[in-house]
């Protein structure tokens, strides 16, 4: 299925938002809430793409079935006016070729994978792992390098071999390291995303498309204001956006784990979340009162 949002240089859209998977009060996927948060996303926060079934998504503690179902809920919700990406990545490159083929099935427009975790592999590995989800379907597909999670980076060399192939279009890159990206783009037409919160618009200005972020869950809207100033000339606004939304980065991506802390944000927002699923625990009392404070400083209305 055509990406709704995709265009030439931005393949998935420009900003997308990794979103969690709203749960009810027993553990359960909270379908309902997966197709409010998604409509919000899109219709309040600016979002012209979503990332389902990520790290924020709490991919590692949901079954295959579970993902389907969150993913066939967003397309529902949002596939006509969004770029609906799927993770499909995990350690086992088999499984993750299931996963994607299970995803194109259901109508998604794009596929994220992930580096394999734990095992960590060779480049070789890397490369024929990332090969094989992409011969799985006719799907474009945007890799995910983050050794801070993962422990292992994608090398320059095997970003300028996986660019070779036709339906691998993307990087999400949240690695930090600018300069490498910057010579894997000039070397390639692999587009680059952001996925760090802290280092968006620096991503911009090395030359990313857009982002994948967390903290577009409560501020999409700014997030795409600063995407459009800073592409149409306008840095000084742009960094200025950058610079008003520093405390809500601090206190969704610093404090805990980010899919803990973004929970908590949309709760005092009083949007679909839930909890989290062990081996996450929710945020405490003392981290939601210092949550609601950074939310305060960047701009963010909570409720009482």
């Amino acid at each position: 299925m055509a990406s709704p949002t995709g265009t030439s240089d931005a393949p998935f859209g420009r900003m997308l938002t990794a979103m969690v998977t709203p749960f009810t009060a027993d553990g359960a996927v909270d379908t309902e809430g997966v197709q409010r948060l998604a409509a919000y996303l899109v219709d309040e926060q600016r979002n012209d793409g979503i990332v389902v079934s990520g790290t924020t998504g709490e991919s590692a503690t949901t079954s295959d079935a579970e993902k389907e179902l969150i993913l066939r809920a967003v397309l529902e919700a949002v596939g006509d006016r969004a770029t609906v990406v799927a993770g499909a990545g995990t350690y086992d490159t088999h499984h993750s070729a299931g996963l994607a083929r299970a995803a194109e099935r259901a109508g998604a427009h794009g596929l994220l994978a992930v580096t394999p975790y734990y095992n960590k592999p060779p480049q070789e590995g890397l490369y024929r792992h990332f090969s094989a989800i992409a011969d799985a379907t006719g799907l474009p597909v945007m890799l995910y390098d983050i050794p801070g999670r993962t422990g292992t980076k994608i090398a320059e060399e095997t970003l300028l071999r996986l660019s070779a192939h036709p339906r691998i279009a993307a990087v999400k890159d949240a690695t930090g390291d600018l300069f490498a990206g910057s010579r894997v783009m000039a070397a390639t037409d692999l587009v680059f995303y952001s996925g760090d919160d802290a280092l968006n618009l620096p991503w911009l200005s090395v030359g990313a498309a857009g982002l994948v972020s967390v903290v577009g869950h409560v501020v999409g809207a700014d997030l795409a204001s600063m995407i459009q100033l800073f592409q149409s000339g306008h840095v000084e606004g742009a960094r200025s956006v950058h610079q008003r939304l520093l405390p809500i980065v601090t206190g969704i991506m610093t404090r805990t784990q980010g899919a803990i802390m973004v929970k908590a944000a949309l709760g005092l927002l009083g949007r679909p979340a839930g909890p989290v699923r062990l081996p996450l625990v929710d945020a405490t009392a003392e981290q939601i009162a210092l949550l609601r404070e950074d939310l305060v400083a960047g701009g963010v209305k909570v409720r009482d």
